[in-house]
Parts: structure tokens; C-alpha cells; sequence
């Protein structure tokens, strides 16, 4: 029996040092029967032309070229309405999944009839090296636990549209994979946790995901502008959410 497609969404720019070493990890997967849609965001270096000569010589792999700068969220759209997959698997273009990463996850899911998941995941520099230092997750997380606690990793979150139904990021500057991920849970479908550690983020200094201000601030719109929350629920959910953002680099530090 032919196992269900497996749509990857990644979207690209400027990712030229990156994006090979990420498309790599997809190649290396033991789980074979999936497609990668790289969505380009008019990137200023050569990353297109690059990221071409990977699906010239792989057609699991399709590069969309946006005609005009639009942000992470509209990329990612954009490869959700083209996904053909049972499945939709995140990955950005400078993070890597270790090798059994879907054939773990998709098992999971199936074994399971899971409409989402996720899975740990350890740090690594920028340039690669590990850090030893792996984000801990729950076994499963609803909708209002997801409030106080942003902790499913974008790289390692696996969606089944045929439960979920169509599914798009709200076009917000950052924290849009928090605020999808919210309204698939919203729905009454609970997040399971595969506890195997099978992807790896890159840590970037600089970047919007590493300022734990702007973070906050728009962790904070979410509650309020997305979700609608009132101002005391809105406290309550930014509460835990805090403490549990300080709860998880203390222990990324410890390990």
C-alpha cells in the first residue's frame, strides 16, 4: 500500500548559505514519497537559481517564485494552496530534519489517527555546530495550554489536511505558525508530542524569532488582535507564557 504523500512548505529568502544543507535533509529522509514546494520571496542574492538546480535535478522538489516581496506568511500560503499531500510538513529554509524524521512521524500519525503532531528538537549554531541542547515537549497540548506555552517547533509540526481541512497563516510579521496552530487546536483537535528529538534549528543572531522583546510583543498581538482574548485572559495566557519561555532557556542553558 502506497504511503500518503508527505507536502513540504518552506519558504525562502535570501537563503543561499542555507537552503542546500535544508533541501539535503529532506532528500536524506528514509520516508521517500513527498514533495517539497520551496516558495521564493524575491530573494537579493542567487538562492532561485540555486534552489533550480535542485529541482532540475530532483522533481519532487518545486520552486514558486513570488513576484513581490510578501513575508514568511504569504510564502508559506502560497505552497499551502499548491500542497497535494495527505500531509503538510513544515521546514524552514535554514533548519535540517534528521534523517527519520517523517518516516517516524507519519507512523506516528497513522498508528495513531493524529490530526497534528510534533516532536522535540535541538539547538545548532549558526554555522551549524551542535549545542547540545534539546527543547523538551509536552505528550500532547490543547488549544488553551498552546496559549501559555508557544512550544511547538515550526520545523517539527506535521498537519493532516484531510482532518483539518484547508489551512492558511494569518499574514502577521511573525508568530504566524503560533497563531495556525492555534486555530487548528481552536477546533477542538489536540497536539501530540512524539517524544524522539528529530529536527534541528539554527540559531541566528539578528533574527525576528531571536528577540525575545519583539517575541513578546507579538506573542501579545496575537492574544489580542487574532484570537480576540480579553485583556484579563490575555494577562493570564502572557503569564504562563513567560514563565514557561523562562522555564525553557534555563533548562536549554542547564543541558
Amino acid at each position: 500500500m502506497e504511503k500518503p504523500l508527505v507536502s513540504v512548505i518552506t519558504p525562502s529568502y535570501n537563503s543561499t548559505k542555507t537552503i542546500g544543507d535544508t533541501i539535503r535533509s529532506v532528500q536524506a529522509q528514509t520516508y521517500s514519497h513527498w514533495e517539497m514546494l520551496i516558495v521564493d520571496d524575491c530573494s537579493t542574492d542567487h538562492s532561485r537559481d540555486y534552489i533550480r538546480e535542485f529541482a532540475g535535478a530532483d522533481s519532487r522538489i518545486q520552486l514558486i517564485e513570488l513576484d513581490e516581496n510578501s513575508g514568511a506568511a504569504v510564502a508559506r500560503n502560497t505552497a499551502l494552496r499548491m500542497a497535494k499531500g495527505k500531509y503538510a510538513a513544515f521546514l524552514d529554509s535554514d533548519d535540517l530534519w534528521h534523517p527519520e524524521k517523517l518516516d517516524k512521524q507519519i507512523r506516528f500519525m497513522e498508528e495513531n489517527d493524529y490530526a497534528f503532531t510534533y516532536t522535540k528538537y535541538e539547538l545548532m549554531k549558526e554555522d551549524g555546530g551542535r549545542l547540545n541542547q534539546v527543547v523538551e515537549i509536552p505528550d500532547s497540548i490543547g488549544y488553551h495550554g498552546l496559549l501559555k506555552n508557544t512550544i511547538i517547533g515550526c520545523l517539527t509540526a506535521v498537519v493532516n489536511l484531510e482532518k483539518t481541512g484547508p489551512i492558511q497563516m494569518p499574514n502577521i510579521r511573525t508568530r504566524q505558525d503560533f497563531a495556525l496552530w492555534l486555530s487548528i487546536l481552536k477546533k477542538g483537535i489536540t497536539a501530540h508530542g512524539l517524544q524522539e528529538t528529530l529536527a534541528s534549528y539554527r540559531l541566528v543572531p539578528g533574527s525576528i524569532s531571536s528577540n525575545k522583546v519583539k517575541a513578546a510583543k507579538q506573542t501579545w498581538k496575537v492574544y489580542r488582535e487574532v484570537e480576540k482574548l480579553s485583556l484579563p485572559y490575555s494577562a493570564v495566557c502572557f503569564a504562563g507564557y513567560a514563565w514557561n519561555a523562562v522555564k525553557k532557556t534555563y533548562l536549554n542553558r542547564k543541558s
